[in-house]
């Protein structure tokens, strides 16, 4: 049965949503896969819309730029004022200025660059797994999830981390304010934190100028091509962005898939005895449950969608697109049997969790290594691994992920 004219169906609000997404995706895309939300966006669902959408020089990524703004949303206003005043990253920048960035920054994130991470990234999580032996019992996100990706992160750009926890509470504030559910409060919060994290950043890179060494900040404070740069402001937004994306992704990625997992024994006895399946199960857990679950484009000429009953649905120029990664990957125009985890599926990399297009996630390919390192050492060291309590998602709808996940092991 359709929704009623009036019914809201894409309701961040709603706790039943918040808790799990996936049915109330499954209905927008049959109802409504182009839905023009009561606050103006256009939330869209099915797969080709969406990969569609990312991949497309009709829209823009730079909200603040382009977005039309609601003067008498207080919230939308203080986003747009917040955002002034700073460099943008190259998340929230659109060619040629994304390329520039992009093209910068890029050399560091080759795959090549990457895999020499392995043998340090299966260390750390060893020697995590040691810890979990001897007393029989890990919290998933303390314990592994957050510690190994942030250790990663920290050494790559050679930062210290004795401020490990205080980091990690900066960051939730921080990705507080991806949430459309975010308040003016939450902006406040947000501001205070930057007041903090950089002047404590310009500490280190100031020190880092005087003794560079083989590590990416130093590299990117040395970068050049073609006689370009990174400006002050460039750098610092762009460390602020590796050192909370940069283990934020992965965090949630490692939580989500284990969970997933537990929850489906058969596919985690296939993983743990079928090596084959190290770099395709990753890809069908941020499928499955991934911890980005949408993304805003911005219109910069008529849009047009097809709705539910064949009727257009056009996003005017400067108007928003809600592209719902979560949806797109949960459609079954694409996946068959989408809310199965299968980690064998063929087509698995075809999902949109890391986006698609210019803006495909740059760290895709270390959050795919630690993930994968992390889980397989996981679940081939212990025979028995079991729920020791009810898991907790953080009441969040962008960034999905649970934050609490106590095991036992054996």
């Amino acid at each position: 049965m359709s929704a009623a004219p009036t019914e809201r169906l894409w309701d961040p609000f709603d706790p039943a949503f918040r808790a799990d997404p996936y049915p109330f995706y499954d209905r927008l895309r049959s109802e409504a896969p182009a839905y023009r939300d009561p606050g103006g966006s256009v939330v869209v669902t099915r797969y080709s819309d969406v990969f569609t959408t990312l991949r497309s020089n009709q829209v823009s990524r730079d909200v603040e730029k382009n977005a039309v703004l609601d003067t008498s949303d207080p919230v939308a206003v203080r986003r747009r004022e917040r955002r002034r005043g700073s460099a943008k990253t190259i998340l929230n920048l659109d060619p040629p200025d994304h390329t520039r960035l992009r093209r910068l920054v890029s050399k560091a994130f080759t795959p090549r660059a990457i895999e020499q991470l392995r043998p340090r990234i299966e260390t750390m999580v060893d020697a995590r797994l040691d810890g979990a032996a001897e007393r029989g019992s890990i919290e998933l996100i303390d314990d592994l999830a957050f510690p190994v990706p942030f250790q990663v992160i920290s050494e790559l750009l050679d930062m210290p981390t004795d401020r490990a926890d205080e980091l990690r509470d900066w960051s939730q504030v921080l990705t507080q304010g991806l949430e459309p559910t975010s308040t003016v409060a939450d902006f406040e919060a947000s501001d205070a934190v930057i007041m903090q994290l950089v002047p404590y950043l310009i500490e280190v890179i100031e020190d880092r100028r005087r003794n560079p060494g083989d590590d990416l900040l130093s590299a990117l404070l040395a970068v050049e091509d073609d006689g370009d740069t990174l400006s002050h402001e460039e750098l610092i937004s762009f460390v602020i962005l590796l050192y909370v994306a940069g283990h934020e992704t992965t965090v949630n990625l490692i939580g989500n898939g284990m969970l997933a997992l537990l929850r489906n024994p058969d596919q985690l006895d296939l993983w743990r005895n079928d090596p084959s399946l190290d770099g395709p199960a990753v890809d069908e857990l941020l499928r499955y449950d991934g911890p980005v679950q949408h993304t805003v484009r911005v219109a910069m000429e008529p849009v047009v969608f097809e709705g539910a009953h064949g009727d257009d649905v056009v996003v005017e120029p400067h108007h928003t697109i809600l592209t719902v990664l979560g949806a797109a990957n949960h459609d079954p125009a694409m996946f068959d049997d989408p809310h199965r985890l299968w980690l064998a599926r063929p087509n698995a990399g075809r999902h949109t969790a890391f986006s698609a297009g210019v803006h495909y996630c740059l760290g895709a390919s270390l959050a795919k290594l630690e993930a994968s390192v992390a889980i397989t050492r996981f679940i081939r060291r212990f025979d028995t691994i079991e729920l020791a309590g009810d898991p907790h998602f953080r009441d969040r709808i962008t960034i999905r992920g649970v934050d609490h996940l106590p095991l036992t092991v054996r």
